[in-house]
């Protein structure tokens, strides 16, 4: 095959699929057997039958309460992005607009961009306590900067012939804004944005630790303490799925919108 030629979309998704199952030959390969003679010892690695087993019973994950907490995570999620989404987004197409409004906030975005997010648990408590506000405002701090910096990007990156063509024609600044380099903006936006959620969801887990009776996060965290290792991984892999069907489910939505823009 070329370097950098797609291969066909049948023999794309056999190829993920192929990954997936090497993954699992793997997995079983390093912990078939009896638990004293595994290559790998049960409580670093658990077999994948007890991993997915532990999903039912009376100990399994759906009894402690998985469904709840798939429903907690993913709305915090959405509030905390959300949030990010609206004024990340606003004040990006703006500074995308205004280049001196790009410049005056750039520090404070690098320096949104490079914290480190164990910081923000504490200082996200101190601000807003330990509730549900907490984990929404920790999402949007924590995307806000990414979100912010890919918008402006993405207006900036619009061919100046477009405005200089709309103004010739009479439009007035908001009317170049929101005629043209909004739209043209959008589909770039939309995927960074369908990217970057993936991002929310795994940084959630980190918000969850603190004072919640449901999510994600906070069954593995339990998990941890008990012990419960083959929990910690099917949550894992719960997360991963998660994010997968939401990314299609984007994914189908953009060939809606944007049915002229390349697919992935």
């Amino acid at each position: 095959m070329a370097l950098r030629r797609e291969p066909p979309y049948l023999v794309g998704k056999l190829l993920g699929v192929a990954c997936i199952a090497l993954v699992l030959l793997i997995w079983w390969f390093v912990t078939r057997g009896p638990v004293e003679e595994r290559i790998i010892t049960k409580g670093a690695l658990p077999s994948p039958g007890e991993v997915f087993g532990s999903l039912t019973g009376e100990e399994g994950l759906l009894a402690r309460g998985l469904v709840r907490s798939i429903a907690s995570t993913l709305q915090r999620v959405f509030i905390g992005f959300g949030l990010g989404i609206l004024v990340g987004g606003l004040t990006g197409i703006l500074a995308g607009a205004w280049r001196p409004l790009h410049a005056f906030m750039a520090p404070l975005v690098l320096f949104g961009r490079s914290l480190p997010l164990a910081a923000l648990i504490p200082l996200t408590i101190a601000w807003f306590g330990i509730d549900d506000t907490q984990k929404f405002m920790f999402i949007f701090i924590a995307t806000v900067p990414f979100i912010f910096s890919d918008t402006a990007a993405a207006v900036m990156a619009i061919h100046e012939r477009y405005v200089e063509t709309a103004r010739t024609l009479g439009a007035s600044r908001w009317q170049v804004i929101s005629k043209v380099l909004i739209p043209l903006a959008l589909p770039k936006v939309y995927i960074s944005i369908r990217f970057l959620f993936g991002l929310g969801l795994g940084y959630i887990m980190l918000a969850e630790v603190i004072n919640a009776n449901a999510g994600l996060g906070y069954l593995i965290n339990v998990s941890e303490r008990r012990a419960m290792f083959e929990h910690i991984y099917l949550l894992l892999i719960v997360v991963g799925l998660l994010a997968y069907v939401i990314d299609r489910l984007l994914a189908f939505f953009q060939r809606g919108l944007f049915p002229y823009m390349k697919q992935s």
